[in-house]
């Protein structure tokens, strides 16, 4: 399999996949998208030979860009564009769970901060701001009082940026100290761990402490359904308990699309990197097999 790595930096998520591939003898072209130019008809990066890129752009907007314009010359990406645009963006992934039926937390956009007010003081104390674009748990805020509120509605917009000007804001879900994090490969898990912390934000990038977790069936379905939702891929699936440790009732908050998996390998028996290149190499020959019939 001749495999493609779209990155911007390599993580130690890039390199736990980089071995498992070459351990494989796989051939691996890395494509670092700040030395590319992507135009109309091709790009400067060497793509013409590959079987499948893998998109590992820490940035979001070279995300979505870079694999629009592969996409775009009939190279296999994963993940696709199409997941990528609903992934990257908050309210866009609140739509899909919503429109399929997904549990989620109840969510309001508001584009001025005096509509804004209005849905905090209707969600009531506390209720969750965050913006609508961002990862690891980054610029989100518990408003605990109106006062608090009005100075981070303040904040965000004075800042610069049109996609603070999107007021994206959230029940508060009372989470029993953790959340769960399930990688997923089109809706079947991988693997899955807890995120727990004495903070309300439990991702493992704030320093949330992550074990492995086993799914029930409603889990399971749930993570199927959220995957199906937003268009398949290589996904983590995070899901908040509702009820309490153990209740067996879930609510999907969010899908992302360049998911991390360094600590689930940790934190799992699962090795990780292995069960996502065995997904690779079918997404690969299936794609092969296309190209044939095809042909």
């Amino acid at each position: 399999m001749q495999i493609g790595i779209l990155y911007s930096r390599i993580r130690k998520d890039e390199k736990l996949l980089l071995a498992e591939l070459r351990d494989r003898g796989h051939e691996v072209t890395k494509i670092d998208v700040r030395k590319e130019r992507f135009g109309l008809e091709s790009t400067t990066a060497d793509v013409a030979d590959l079987d499948l890129v893998v998109d590992r752009c820490l940035s979001t907007s070279r995300s979505l860009y870079a694999t629009k314009f592969l996409d775009s010359y009939g190279v296999p990406v994963i993940n696709s564009p199409e997941t990528g645009d609903v992934c990257a963006d908050k309210a866009k992934n609140s739509l899909a769970l919503a429109e399929a039926d997904i549990p989620t937390p109840a969510t309001e956009v508001a584009f001025t901060k005096e509509t804004a007010m209005e849905a905090i003081e209707e969600f009531g104390y506390p209720c969750v701001l965050k913006p609508v674009v961002g990862s690891w748990g980054r610029l989100m805020a518990k408003i605990d009082t109106r006062n608090a509120a009005e100075a981070i509605l303040e904040h965000k917009e004075t800042l610069g940026h049109y996609e603070h000007k999107v007021f994206y804001i959230q029940e508060f879900v009372d989470k029993p100290g953790r959340d769960i994090r399930v990688l997923a490969v089109d809706g079947e898990p991988v693997a899955a761990m807890t995120r727990s912390s004495d903070h309300w934000l439990t991702n493992a990038a704030k320093g949330g402490e992550t074990k492995s977790f086993d799914l029930d069936d409603r889990a399971l379905d749930l993570v199927e359904r959220a995957s199906a939702a937003v268009g398949g891929g290589m996904l983590g699936v995070d899901l908040m308990e509702v009820g309490g440790t153990g209740s067996g009732e879930y609510t999907v908050h969010e899908v992302n699309h360049t998911v991390e998996f360094k600590a689930l390998d940790s934190a799992s028996d699962v090795d990780v990197p292995a069960k996502v290149v065995d997904w690779l190499e079918a997404k690969a020959a299936a794609t092969a097999d296309d190209e044939e019939v095809t042909a």
